[in-house]
Order: structure tokens, then sequence, then C-alpha cells
């Protein structure tokens, strides 16, 4: 499937059916709620998002139609081209907010794998001793993403860092000329269930941001050039539009 995210999808969201586990986002009060369908992996078929915050420790949840993490990228042995399978929460924070360049886009949190490259250097996520070899290890970033054609009509990118250009990068940057953060926390994997608990210096910035939830797939430049990492397939919109409904409680 080669669909291109953009705003202009129309709203699926209903009510999902419960799963055992009742903290499960598909519980959760004021979730966004996506339906069921078959047509989609069911490891990426949302069934709903949901984002809440306790002080500075904001946890973000997705349960999905499968086993959530089952599904990851075969490897092509490239660099160029090498595939990227994620689950993104986009909100309506400032990039500045986790230590990027502000007003720059739309900063989103991402679990991603990705097993020709990894983009992590500062942690060892297989605990093997090699912090260079465990891409394909579900892992966090915060990544900035902007629209951009190059990548296809209505497409969005993680934006780049031209030559010469020098924002402001969080300090666990990895050191890619794009917009992307390894901040370093731990997806946890509960049957249909994704969660990432993230922490804010500054807790004041999160209560009442707008969120959504997205499956997708994107892809590293044929010539690791601007762009370098393009969305190309969208696998599900918790809220069918990219309309980000759900609010931070």
């Amino acid at each position: 499937m080669k669909t291109i995210l953009t705003v202009s999808l129309l709203s699926l969201a209903i009510s999902a059916p419960a799963v055992a586990d009742g903290s499960h986002a598909v519980h959760q009060n004021g979730a966004v709620l996506s339906p069921i369908n078959t047509d989609k992996v069911v490891a990426f078929d949302i069934l709903a998002a949901h984002v809440h915050q306790q002080g500075w420790i904001v946890t973000f949840h997705m349960t999905t139609n499968g086993v959530a993490g089952s599904e990851t990228p075969v490897a092509i042995g490239t660099l160029a081209g090498a595939p990227v399978f994620s689950y993104v929460w986009p909100t309506s924070l400032d990039p500045a907010s986790v230590g990027f360049e502000g007003d720059t886009g739309i900063l989103a949190l991402a679990a991603t794998s990705h097993p020709d490259f990894d983009d992590t250097p500062l942690y060892d996520e297989n605990r093997d001793g090699d912090t260079a070899n465990d891409g394909n290890d579900w892992h966090s970033h915060w990544v900035v993403l902007v629209p951009n054609e190059t990548c296809g009509p209505g497409a969005l990118a993680v934006r780049d860092i031209p030559e010469g250009y020098e924002p402001k990068m969080p300090a666990t940057w990895p050191g890619l000329p794009i917009f992307i953060d390894s901040p370093g926390f731990t997806p946890v994997f509960d049957g249909p269930e994704i969660k990432i608990n993230v922490s804010f210096a500054d807790p004041s910035v999160i209560t009442g941001a707008a969120y959504d939830g997205v499956t997708s797939a994107l892809m590293v430049h044929q010539q690791i050039h601007a762009p370098l990492l393009c969305v190309v397939d969208v696998f599900d919109v918790a809220s069918g539009d990219l309309s980000l409904p759900g609010k931070i409680q």
C-alpha cells in the first residue's frame, strides 16, 4: 500500500472493542478511537491512541488490533532505501519543549524499527556490548515532521538540516542531518498495546496539548540526501484525518 499521509483523510473514529487489560489505550477516557479494518496488517491497525500526564511523566499509549511490535522491516543490507516501521504520536507541542529549535514543524514521538542502521549511539538496546547494531530493536525518537512534496503529494518528512545551518538540537541528538532525537525512552509491548513513558523538564507545557496516533513506514532516500527520511506508507491514522483530536489530561 502506498497511501500518502495527508490532512484530507476522512475520519473513521468509532468505538473500538475491548481488550482484557483496562489500562490499555482503548479503555482510557478521551482516547482517540479507530475502527477495526481487516484490510490492514493487524499489528498496525490502530484501535485507540491515548496520552496522559502525571506530573512531569507523560504516558503515550496505542492499542492495535494485533500484537503490537510483532512486525518489523526486512533488512535490505544498505542505508540507501532502508525501510523504517513506526508507531507515531503527532502532537501540538512546540519542538522547543524537548530541545529542538522552536516553531520548526510537528513534534511527534515515535517508536521505530529499522534493521539496516542504528541511530541510537548512546544506547545498547539488545545488551550485547555493541551500541551500533540494534536498530531492529524497537526504540524511541522525538522527530519534527514537515510537509515535503519531494516525498510525494501531500507527504511528510523528518525535517532536514541543510549544510551550514546549525539549529538547536536536544542533547541526545544522534548527529544525523535531520530533526531527530534519541532520548532512550523504552517502548513497552503488552499484546495489542505499545506504551512509552516520557519525562519533561517543564511539565507546564504539556497539559492540554493535542495528539493523534499513526502507524507508518518511512524510507531513507536512495541517494542518502535531503529529504533524508520520508513518510512513504501510512498504515493507519487514529483520527482518520490527522486532526489531533486528543487532549493530554
